[in-house]
């Protein structure tokens, strides 16, 4: 029987910004990559949120970004290694802390937007990130896009790895995602992503905007929190592929 994980990025909201439901979500993912703060949410609901996924017996990783709340870390930086190393070992610092305080543990490490997609394709920030993850926990495993250096550069480091696939994005024939500026990039439609989630889990291959196929390896699906619909996007992928013979299970164990 086939396995794959459902992860979803949470603990974003702010009284003047709710860009998602948690409570719903983490009733359906089975890992969930919670805010540090740089890019998105507040100290108390990124607490909130760890408490709820605690409570809901979900696995929770890490979601550190650029320092860039006002563009919900989307935004391209340039910034130098030893500040965005040291960036992302505060965030993960403070997120494990917060973890700690409720009863829960960070298990893994997803970066969050504009830094996820540098990092897939480039060398020198995918190895600030890694070194930052070493120096907090190299028990870490370091979750990326499926193909990108990042995964390379994390493995030669020492750093265990997994790799994920989106579920409400569209993809390039050479398997990056399509910028968020064009339009398409974000699927809305529940069938048709669970539809394609579960051609992901069974043939291992994604269509791609052009009509080709591009083949993903990957061991965790991500239905982002702040889609419009996402709450039954998730719901249907999940149903879609038990439907379908496929095991939803979290990709790593909580204090692994």
């Amino acid at each position: 029987m086939a396995t794959i994980d459902l992860n979803s990025d949470l603990g974003e909201n702010v009284p003047d910004r709710i860009v998602g439901d948690d409570a719903a979500m983490l009733e359906i993912v089975t890992s969930a990559n919670v805010s540090c703060g740089f890019h998105a949410g507040s100290p108390e609901g990124i607490r909130d949120t760890l408490a709820a996924a605690v409570r809901n017996g979900v696995v929770i990783g890490a979601h550190p970004g650029y320092r860039d709340y006002e563009n919900f870390g989307r935004t391209n930086v340039e910034i130098d290694s030893a500040t965005l190393q040291a960036h992302v070992e505060y965030q993960l610092g403070a997120l494990a802390g917060l973890a700690g305080a409720v009863g829960g543990s960070i298990a893994y490490v997803k970066p969050h937007g504009a830094l996820y997609n540098t990092i897939a394709r480039d060398e020198r920030q995918a190895a600030d990130v890694v070194a930052a993850i070493r120096a907090i926990d190299p028990r870490l495993v370091l979750l990326g896009l499926a193909g990108g250096v990042v995964l390379e550069v994390a493995e030669r480091a020492g750093l265990q790895v997994a790799a994920e696939a989106f579920a409400d994005r569209a993809y390039q024939p050479d398997g990056q995602l399509v910028s968020r500026t064009q339009e398409g990039a974000v699927l809305h439609d529940p069938a048709a992503v669970a539809e394609r989630m579960v051609r992901l889990a069974e043939e291992g291959v994604i269509r791609a905007v052009d009509g080709t196929d591009v083949r993903v390896e990957a061991q965790s699906i991500c239905v982002h929190g702040d889609s419009p619909g996402s709450v039954a996007m998730a719901a249907e992928t999940k149903r879609m592929l038990q439907r379908a013979g496929v095991e939803i299970a979290p990709f790593v164990r909580a204090g692994a």
